[in-house]
């Protein structure tokens, strides 16, 4: 099984957590344009960093996160840069309302629009594309969410579900293990599942998921033949998890 890291502050401080990595990962690294993504990725020396992939950040005022009530002229300006490149790319699809509720107002108007824009973009790009998605609740759900356009329908696509156990209080180990049947039964190796957390992202409150949590979640993932696990995030890196995340890279490799 496949396991990497989120990293939304790319810091020497983060990415010296890099000296606990044994085993091969990927990095879904944060940046507010392709420049600042390549001069990041060409920082990183670890042999155990298989591949890069460039997570676009807006500013807070723009929205922060990709949705249809992002400002448009951000959305304009990042698919931009990107249109006419292949470098892989995750877009994290979640709502303005903890970075700039305003935009609920100021964005109306272009909701619509930047939606088409948004799927357009996803279904042209020439390069590999990942979506971060809210927590899995159901296939009802998932209809609102694809409405509000936070979820697109395409085989193209590899499809991240935000999992944090640290921050949502899910019924049971059993309705995690429904959901994550469900999605590799309808995107197979496509669909990845997002853990943690175990360490704070932009509210700075998230709290750390517990090493027995941790690896529970681990277990149903690799039960239901998740492929790639990504956790968020790098930084929060320490002996205990990078323990614990070796077992699951050494027996029960993809």
């Amino acid at each position: 099984m496949q396991i990497s890291f989120f990293e939304e502050f790319p810091t020497p401080s983060n990415f010296s957590k890099l000296k606990l990595v044994s085993w091969p990962t990927k990095l879904y690294i944060g940046a507010k344009s392709v420049a600042e993504f390549n001069l990041i990725k060409s920082t990183l020396k670890n042999k155990y960093v298989k591949e890069v992939i460039y997570w676009p950040l807006l500013e807070k005022k723009e929205g922060y996160w990709i949705s249809p009530f992002s400002r448009r002229k951000a959305l304009l300006r990042i698919f931009g840069e990107l249109q006419h490149q292949k470098i892989p790319i995750m877009l994290d699809l979640e709502l303005p309302t903890t970075q700039n509720p305003w935009l609920y107002v100021t964005q109306k108007i272009n909701f619509f629009r930047n939606k088409r824009l948004i799927r357009e973009f996803i279904e042209n790009y020439n390069g590999e594309v990942y979506l971060a998605e809210y927590y899995p609740e159901g296939k009802w759900k998932e209809s609102v969410m694809k409405f509000c356009g936070l979820h697109y329908s395409t085989p193209k696509v590899k499809v991240i579900k935000m999992v944090y156990h640290s921050l949502h209080r899910f019924i049971n180990q059993k309705f995690l293990e429904k959901e994550f049947k469900r999605g590799v039964k309808e995107y197979g190796k496509n669909y990845l599942v997002a853990l943690g957390t175990i360490a704070a992202g932009i509210h700075g409150t998230e709290p750390k998921i517990s090493l027995e949590q941790l690896q529970q979640d681990l277990e149903t993932a690799k039960k239901c033949g998740v492929k790639e696990v990504v956790l968020f995030r790098l930084g929060g890196l320490d002996g205990g998890y990078a323990k614990l995340i070796t077992y699951y890279t050494k027996n029960f490799p993809k």
